[in-house]
């Protein structure tokens, strides 16, 4: 009788676990809607900044994951290019900051949406949203290969529900510049960067900025609110992340911390069973990249990670190794041609400047109309009125090698390229001969001249608002 009774338990347990596991193969597929904001640095309530108001985002953070080392490649179009492929941008040639003459996707190389409609899922760039929001999405792709097709199926919200499972995506244009918020911050009592100057011009715009954030975090949260009331919370993994670093000087365009290091927070829904690297309400200190994006939206929606893809899977069962480098460059950008390239690890970012004879404020028509402080260090420059940190970035030639200890100088100001500390110099050979061995690993195109023709008009759009002269619905 009691072994009777031990094999009954013993297949009651193995027909529960069965049971288990059917259950989540047979669950239906999850929505994910990504929400995608520009120029934006880790500014957050959560994130431990002050005079701004992001209550949506911090709630988010307390249900979701907020992830601290997460880092675009790029800025702008070579970055949307990166993590909408799953590609480098100087892989598949989309480095350069929004070419006139674009080519197509290298042999093998995807859309996200197309792979992702492969597998079934409708796929959204939305613009038109619920009456209650007020405010549209910009529709945004700003991808710098050509591309023929119909990348989305709808710019519609109401097409979700009856679309179901979706991969979607919203864009909004809060943090890039121009700044249009409502005023909120107190310039007094921001916190501002050694590397720029304590001015009334520095403040204000500093204040702007975190006021965007401020109105972007609102927006988001009626975004939030519709997910809610339309009933697809529950089944939607919701994705909040920055596509390039801060709209400041220093910060895009540049490959410091700033002008890289973006937020990102997940949330995953209540009918979804989460990843095993999923905890509710932590921080995740894993090195990502955004191009690990794009494999990983494929692993949840049940298709594999395509053999050229180079981004990693990073949540699930099919998570690949963490990271131990995140890769990053910068070239031509409008007008101003400039060739960067850097790498960080746990704790030192070293940076290569292919071309230190093009100094760091070097012309550039977009930067002087859109960033006042940009002029203003200039000004300062000539009245001899700026601190060390601050006057390097005015001098007329760039480093040609770059190395920062972030975990004692998070502002990266004080570089140790130079400095003659046996461990500086053993981590400057090494993530030299490391940057050098991805160039070639992967096939870095900016190591060859642009073409001819290729950046014509550079400088007529540079004197527009990049948000509008690259906006797609």
């Amino acid at each position: 009788m009691k072994i009777h009774s031990l094999i009954a338990i013993v297949l009651a347990f193995l027909l529960a676990g069965q049971a288990i596991r059917l259950s989540a193969a047979d669950a239906p597929r999850p929505n994910i809607l990504w929400l995608i904001a520009e120029d934006l640095g880790p500014h957050l309530g959560c994130c431990g900044t002050k005079e701004v108001w992001t209550p949506n985002l911090d709630r988010m953070a307390t249900q979701g994951v907020r992830y601290t080392r997460f880092y675009t490649g790029h800025v702008c179009s070579p970055s949307r290019s990166a993590f909408m492929t799953g590609m480098y941008a100087t892989t598949i040639g989309a480095h350069n900051h929004r070419t006139v003459n674009k080519q197509p996707l290298p042999e093998g190389v995807r859309l996200l949406t197309d792979r992702m409609r492969d597998a079934k899922f409708f796929t959204g760039n939305i613009v038109q949203l619920p009456a209650a929001c007020g405010f549209k999405g910009t529709g945004k792709t700003d991808w710098n290969f050509a591309y023929q097709g119909k990348p989305f199926d709808s710019a519609n919200w109401a097409d979700l529900k009856t679309h179901q499972p979706f991969f979607a995506q919203l864009n909004f244009s809060e943090t890039h510049r121009t700044y249009k918020a409502p005023k909120k911050a107190d310039p007094a009592k921001v916190d501002l960067p050694p590397y720029y100057p304590d001015h009334p011009i520095t403040r204000d715009d500093w204040a702007k900025y975190l006021d965007d954030i401020s109105e972007l975090d609102r927006k988001l949260g009626l975004v939030l609110q519709s997910l809610e009331a339309d009933g697809l919370a529950d089944n939607t993994i919701v994705i909040f992340f920055g596509d390039n670093g801060q709209s400041h000087v220093r910060g895009k365009q540049f490959c410091y911390e700033e002008g890289l290091l973006v937020p990102m927070i997940i949330r995953w829904p209540k009918n979804v069973p989460p990843p095993p690297q999923y905890k509710p309400g932590s921080l995740d200190n894993r090195l990502l990249h955004a191009i690990d994006l794009a494999p990983t939206m494929l692993d949840i929606a049940g298709a594999a990670k395509p053999a050229k893809m180079q981004g990693q899977i990073f949540l699930g069962e099919h998570a690949e190794a963490d990271r131990e480098y995140v890769f990053g460059g910068r070239d031509r950008c409008d007008e101003t041609p400039m060739r960067i390239r850097t790498v960080r690890d746990n704790r030192y970012r070293y940076i290569h400047n292919f071309t230190p004879e093009v100094p760091f404020l070097a012309e550039n028509a977009y930067k002087e109309k859109q960033y006042p402080v940009w002029n203003l260090l200039k000004e300062l420059h000539a009245q001899g009125k700026l601190t060390p940190p601050q006057e390097l970035l005015c001098q007329p030639r760039m480093p040609d090698e770059e190395l920062y200890d972030l975990d004692t100088d998070a502002w990266e100001i004080h570089n140790l390229a130079a400095s003659d500390k046996p461990e500086a110099q053993a981590e400057l050979k090494k993530l030299r001969a490391v940057l050098d061995k991805w160039i070639i690993d992967t096939d870095d195109k900016g190591r060859f001249p642009e073409p001819a023709g290729a950046r014509t008009g550079a400088n007529a759009a540079a004197k527009q608002t990049a948000r509008r002269s690259e906006q797609q619905p």
